[in-house]
């Protein structure tokens, strides 16, 4: 079990990747292959490499701002596409960027091709909730599907959800602006007719139930599953920072604002983003942890360990066996 990790990908790369992929190395049984410029790489670098970290130079990188498509078919040696080329080849068999999403789901898509049986990839997050947490799909890989395409989504979520959140018997909601049957546009009655067919799907969810009640796994097409990412973000931001600016700059205000800082500590660790490392893009013949765009080591070393995680719990081999077992669905 090798991951290949995109140095060169992200805000604070190379050196909170480089940094992150230090760290995870010691924790994991498995292997890594840090991918990018070496003449960049090798300053942030220890003199003894740890015994499971190799390193492969690529020359080019994809910025932040590049059209996928087109970086992809010019620049062949990419971190990116060196490190997608390296699990095609059987030498890794997970990724892990935190570059472009877009490139990093194009990339990975052209480089790797759709399992048999899926039709669109799909960005699996973790949330937490007052339940131990919840998937959604999708987060950002396709935000033009086909209901039907919903159906696959959750085979897939449910599949992870299994491996990933210790879940039996995961259950599926639909996001929709209400939960009754029938409420929503003509997309969301379909994909809930298509659902309603299977014993794990537990009906329509509301925006707010996602984090109050109980729930698996969401499912909704990429354009409303980015919206929701984005905006849980930013209001987790809001939240924290909002009392932090409430602390006061001297040392007795502090000390009253103690307590409340314990009893906040474990939401901070919950809302943070770096907690939770990177998102599974799933659907494919292969495995990228996609991590934000802005993310530090933590984030990276998470990111790592949860790529491994997931080869060592065999998820390309879950969800295939779980979209096998789907019969074609009729639109």
């Amino acid at each position: 079990m090798i991951v290949a990790v995109d140095a060169m990908g992200g805000d604070h790369a190379p050196g909170e990747i480089v940094k992150g992929t230090l760290e995870a190395a010691p924790l994991i049984s498995g292997g890594i292959i840090l991918v990018g410029d070496l003449a960049r790489l090798e300053p942030l670098l220890p003199s003894t490499l740890p015994k499971n970290l190799t390193l492969r130079h690529a020359s080019e990188e994809i910025g932040m701002d590049e059209s996928p498509t087109e970086a992809f078919r010019r620049k062949k040696d990419a971190s990116l596409v060196v490190a997608a080329n390296i699990v095609r080849d059987g030498e890794a068999t997970s990724m892990v960027s935190a570059g472009n999403t877009g490139a990093a789901t194009a990339v990975s898509l052209l480089t790797w091709r759709q399992m048999a049986g899926v039709h669109r990839p799909a960005i699996a997050s973790q949330f937490p909730n007052a339940n131990g947490g919840f998937l959604l799909l999708d987060a950002g890989a396709s935000p033009d599907v086909d209901p039907e395409h919903l159906v696959e989504f959750a085979m897939m979520g449910r599949a992870y959800a299994q491996k990933a959140l210790d879940r039996k018997e995961p259950t599926v909601h639909l996001l929709n602006i209400g939960e009754e049957e029938g409420k929503g546009n003509q997309f969301a009655k379909q994909a809930y007719k298509l659902l309603s067919r299977f014993p794990w799907f537990s009906g329509n969810i509301e925006g707010k139930d996602m984090f109050l009640g109980r729930c698996d796994v969401v499912v909704c097409d990429a354009f409303v599953g980015n919206i929701t990412l984005k905006t849980s973000e930013g209001v987790a931001e809001y939240i924290l920072g909002t009392i932090k600016a409430q602390v006061p700059e001297n040392p007795i205000g502090k000390a009253f604002f103690l307590p409340l800082k314990r009893i906040l500590a474990p939401l901070r660790k919950q809302m943070d983003y770096a907690e939770y490392g990177g998102s599974p893009l799933l659907g494919l013949n292969g495995l990228t942890m996609i991590c934000h765009g802005r993310s530090n080591a933590k984030a990276i070393r998470n990111a790592i360990i949860k790529a491994h995680h997931a080869t060592d719990n065999r998820i390309l081999e879950t969800i295939r066996d779980s979209i096998g077992q789907l019969e074609p669905v009729t639109p």
